[in-house]
C-alpha cells in the first residue's frame, strides 16, 4: 500500500493518472470540533483490478501542496469517480475553489439505474462486485498518526471497489440512455453556490413557526453573527450556540449581559465576551430593521388546497412509475411535489424535463381530472374518465 507524502510524488501519480479515462476519489476528514472539514486523507485508484495502482496521499505529514491533484480535477479528459461525492467536493471548493470536472457520483447513477434511494458504498459492492467491506476502521480518528494497515486497508477498499461499480453503472446509464438524468442532478453538486455559506442567508435553515417580520429580523441577525463568527474561527455553529438557543433569544430579545444570563438554553461561555457582545449586537440590530426590510417567508402554499385522495393516488402512481423504470422515487417527485400537484400546482420538477417524460404526462392528466386510478389487486391501470 503506497502512501504518498512529497508533492512530488503526488505530481508523479496525477501524471500517470492523467492518461486514463477515469480515476476514482475518496477522502477522509474530520468535523466534530471545525466548522470547515479538516481533510485528513485523500485515496486516488485508476483503472485496473489490483491495488498497486491506488495510492493513499496523506496531506498531514510534511508540507505538501495539493495542486498536482487540482491539476488532475480540472483534466476534462478524465472523469473523476465519487460515491456521494459532496462533502468531500465542498473540502477541494473550500480549499482551492476547485471542483471537479467531469464528475460522476456512483450514489446519484445508482439511483437511476435502479438500486433504490441513496445506496450506500457497501450496498453497491455487495451487489455488483459481489464483495463484501470491512467495517472495522469506519469511525477511525483520521487524524491520527501513524495510520494502522487496517485503516489504510479500508481506505483503500473505497476507491479500488470503486473502479468496477462505475464502470457497471456507466455501461448500464450508456445502454439505457439515461446519461442525463445523472447530468441533471449533478448540476447540484458542480454549481459553486452549493458550497458557499452566505451568513446572510444563514437564518433560512432555522427552523421556527414564528413568521413575525420583527421576530425573523432578529433571527437574520443572529444567525449571522453565529454564521460569521464560526467561519472566522473555525468553530462549529453549535459552539457559538445552538438552533434552539437562538430561537430563544430572538424571542425574549435581551438588552443587557443580565438578560443573557436568564436564558435556558444559551451556553455559559455564550453569556460574555465576543459572543454575547455579538448577541446583543444582533438583537438591537433586528429590533431596529424597518418594517419593509424584515425577512418575508414564502407562505403561497400554505394557503393551497390539497386534495388528500388526489396525492394519495399520485403516490401510487409515482411507486408504479419508478418501479417500472427502475429509478429512486425521490428524484422523480417529493412528497411536497406532489402534494403541491394536487393542489394545482404545475411549476414543480416533477413537472419539467426528464422527469416530465417518467412521470410527468400521467401526472399532468390526473392532475387535470382526465384519468383516474383503478387498483385491482396487485395491478394498476389507467381508466378514462
Amino acid at each position: 500500500m503506497k502512501t504518498i507524502t512529497t508533492t512530488e510524488e503526488l505530481a508523479q501519480y496525477c501524471a500517470m493518472a492523467a492518461e486514463h479515462d477515469y480515476v476514482t476519489v475518496d477522502t477522509e476528514f474530520l468535523r466534530e470540533r471545525t466548522y470547515y472539514s479538516k481533510l485528513c486523507l485523500v485515496q486516488l485508484a485508476v483503472p485496473g483490478t489490483d491495488d498497486d495502482s491506488a495510492v493513499l496521499v496523506d496531506p498531514l505529514v510534511g508540507e505538501m501542496s495539493l495542486e498536482p491533484l487540482y491539476d488532475l480535477f480540472r483534466d476534462t479528459s478524465v472523469v473523476k469517480v465519487f460515491h456521494a461525492a459532496r462533502q468531500d467536493l465542498e473540502i477541494f471548493f473550500v480549499d482551492a475553489g476547485v471542483i471537479p470536472d467531469p464528475l460522476f457520483d456512483t450514489q446519484v447513477a445508482a439511483m437511476v439505474c435502479g438500486f433504490g434511494e441513496q445506496a450506500g458504498y457497501e450496498t453497491l459492492v455487495r451487489k455488483i462486485c459481489k464483495q463484501q467491506v470491512d467495517k472495522t476502521s469506519r469511525f477511525t480518528d483520521w487524524s491520527r498518526r501513524p495510520l494502522t494497515d487496517a485503516q489504510k486497508s479500508y481506505a483503500l477498499a473505497d476507491v479500488t471497489h470503486l473502479r468496477l461499480v462505475y464502470e457497471y453503472l456507466a455501461k448500464k446509464l450508456q445502454t439505457t440512455g439515461r446519461d442525463i438524468w445523472v447530468a441533471e442532478e449533478l448540476r447540484v453538486l458542480t454549481n459553486p453556490g452549493t458550497y458557499r455559506v452566505e451568513p446572510t442567508e444563514a437564518w433560512k435553515r432555522i427552523k421556527t413557526r414564528n413568521t413575525s417580520g420583527k421576530f425573523l429580523a432578529v433571527v437574520r441577525e443572529l444567525a449571522r453573527f453565529r454564521e460569521g463568527y464560526a467561519q472566522s474561527r473555525d468553530v462549529p455553529r453549535s459552539r457559538v450556540y445552538k438552533d434552539d438557543a437562538l430561537v430563544e433569544l430572538a424571542s425574549t430579545k435581551p438588552q443587557t449581559l443580565q438578560d443573557l444570563g436568564r436564558s435556558r438554553l444559551l451556553m455559559r461561555e455564550a453569556r460574555k465576551g465576543e459572543i454575547a457582545d455579538g448577541i446583543l449586537a444582533a438583537v438591537k440590530t433586528g429590533l431596529a430593521c424597518p418594517p419593509e426590510k424584515t425577512p418575508k417567508v414564502d407562505a403561497s402554499n400554505d394557503k393551497l388546497q390539497v386534495n388528500p385522495a388526489l396525492a394519495d393516488l399520485l403516490r401510487v402512481l409515482l411507486k408504479a412509475k419508478t418501479e417500472d423504470y427502475g429509478v429512486a422515487s425521490k428524484l422523480i417527485a417529493s412528497a411536497s411535489d406532489l402534494d403541491l400537484m394536487a393542489a394545482g400546482k404545475r411549476d414543480v420538477a416533477a413537472l419539467q424535463g426528464w422527469r416530465f417524460d417518467v412521470f410527468g404526462r400521467d401526472a399532468m392528466r390526473l392532475c387535470d381530472g382526465e384519468i383516474a386510478l383503478a387498483v385491482k389487486g396487485q395491478s394498476i391501470e389507467v381508466v378514462d374518465l
